[in-house]
């Protein structure tokens, strides 16, 4: 790690995640580190299936990194106390509410606070509660990164603990961001905060040095994440699979650890297309986009299981971009917004209809279409969704809360 004078100011990023399971953390800080921040990141070290890659990108980066256990004490602290704080409101304490929603911020907010900085930004609900102590207790300026839209997903007791949360803490921050501007929209109407969109791309030296060709006899569609779902559309694109024309192949990367990956093998076994899927194993997230370059298409397909569901924007899609795949898009509204920003590298299904995602598979799969989504793919990776880019917007944001503090002081 390499040792830089915090000339421009001392940064803390507070996340209840591995490093290796948040490259919207590692972008912040590499972006805030190359321009002039002394920057520090606290993280868990709780899941051994990334421990191996975050002690690579520990090792690799040129900021601080404090990687703290999850202890069995972080657990939620029951029944009781959440029906205490739904009650409550917004009259209980955050500490308290934090501690019945779940997640390690007793930890994190120990290790903020022996960080000094000028700036504490909170990733998550138990990244925010930490942050929020250390700003407190050090006297300084409180961010947030909304990367999901928390009181959007979970139960009713879940939401009311994380609007309580949110409730307090968010009208102080300084510089508040969000990962795509639906989830923005709906942040400045529940609390009057301006979030600053920031999406979930990524730079273009992961990006391979020139187009994959992969020619044009099978159609190859990608999709990963971290952990293979039933919740992620799969399901309806596995049903497509077996009224295309023409032969399409799925391959499907993530951990496999709840089953649900056997349970979409099954699936095709019984639609006669087991031999064209295949559960490949998670990969580091620096690989990302090089693996995703040999397909014809990326899926992005996100139901509506959830508020949060409808209005984010993964880095599915700018990964796929980056390496110069066109993307499956399913309708949310956060989708469908996008979708005319992509032009030719996009194209739109419902996932209720599986005869007519294989009728848009087969009009992608013809030669002149298939060449043109994937230039169209490769451009808007280079000129517009890469961090590159969008870091700059990054970097504005905190320039401005720098700013104002002086002028306030």
């Amino acid at each position: 790690m390499t040792t830089r004078s915090p000339a421009r100011g001392a940064i803390c990023i507070v996340s209840p995640g591995n490093l290796a399971s948040n490259p919207r953390v590692l972008k912040e800080a590499d972006a805030l580190h190359e321009a002039g921040y002394a920057v520090t990141a606290i993280a868990c070290d709780y899941t051994e299936a990334l421990r191996g890659f975050d002690d690579e990108i520990a090792a690799s980066v040129g900021w601080k990194v404090v990687r703290v256990p999850r202890s069995a004490s972080e657990r939620p602290i029951g029944l009781l106390a959440g029906a205490v704080a739904k009650l409550a409101g917004t009259h209980i304490p955050v500490a308290l509410a934090a501690r019945a929603y779940g997640g390690p911020v007793a930890a994190l907010a120990r290790a903020a606070r022996g960080v000094p900085a000028d700036l504490y930004v909170g990733h998550y609900v138990a990244g925010l509660a930490a942050a929020g102590q250390a700003a407190r207790r050090r006297g300084a300026m409180l961010g947030f990164d909304a990367e999901d839209l928390h009181t959007g997903e979970g139960t009713a007791l879940q939401i009311g603990l994380v609007q309580t949360i949110e409730r307090v803490l968010l009208p102080g921050c300084r510089h508040v961001t969000a990962a795509a501007p639906l989830i923005g929209k709906a942040y400045r109407a529940r609390y009057g905060v301006e979030p600053t969109a920031v999406l979930n791309v990524f730079p273009l030296a992961m990006a391979p040095a020139e187009p994959v060709c992969t020619g044009q006899g099978v159609f190859r569609a990608y999709w990963f994440s971290q952990t293979v779902g039933l919740d992620r559309g799969l399901q309806a694109f596995i049903r497509a699979m077996a009224r295309t024309t023409m032969r399409v192949t799925l391959d499907i990367r993530g951990s496999n650890r709840w089953g649900h990956g056997d349970s979409l093998m099954e699936l095709a076994r019984e639609l006669g297309v087991a031999d064209s899927v295949r559960l490949l194993p998670m990969a580091a997230p620096q690989e990302m986009v090089r693996l995703a370059a040999d397909y014809d298409v990326g899926l992005s397909l996100e139901t509506d299981v959830s508020e949060n569901r409808r209005v984010c924007l993964t880095n599915k899609i700018f990964t796929y971009l980056l390496a110069g795949v066109p993307v499956l898009l399913s309708n949310t509204p956060a989708q469908d917004a996008l979708a005319p920003e992509l032009g030719a590298a996009a194209r739109v299904v419902s996932l209720a209809d599986p005869a007519g995602i294989a009728a848009v598979l087969d009009r992608l799969a013809a030669p002149d279409e298939r060449s043109a989504a994937r230039e169209m793919a490769w451009r808007l990776g280079r000129e517009r969704y890469n961090w590159d880019v969008e870091k700059k917007v990054l970097l504005s944001s905190v320039e401005r809360a720098f700013a104002n503090r002086r002028v306030a002081a």
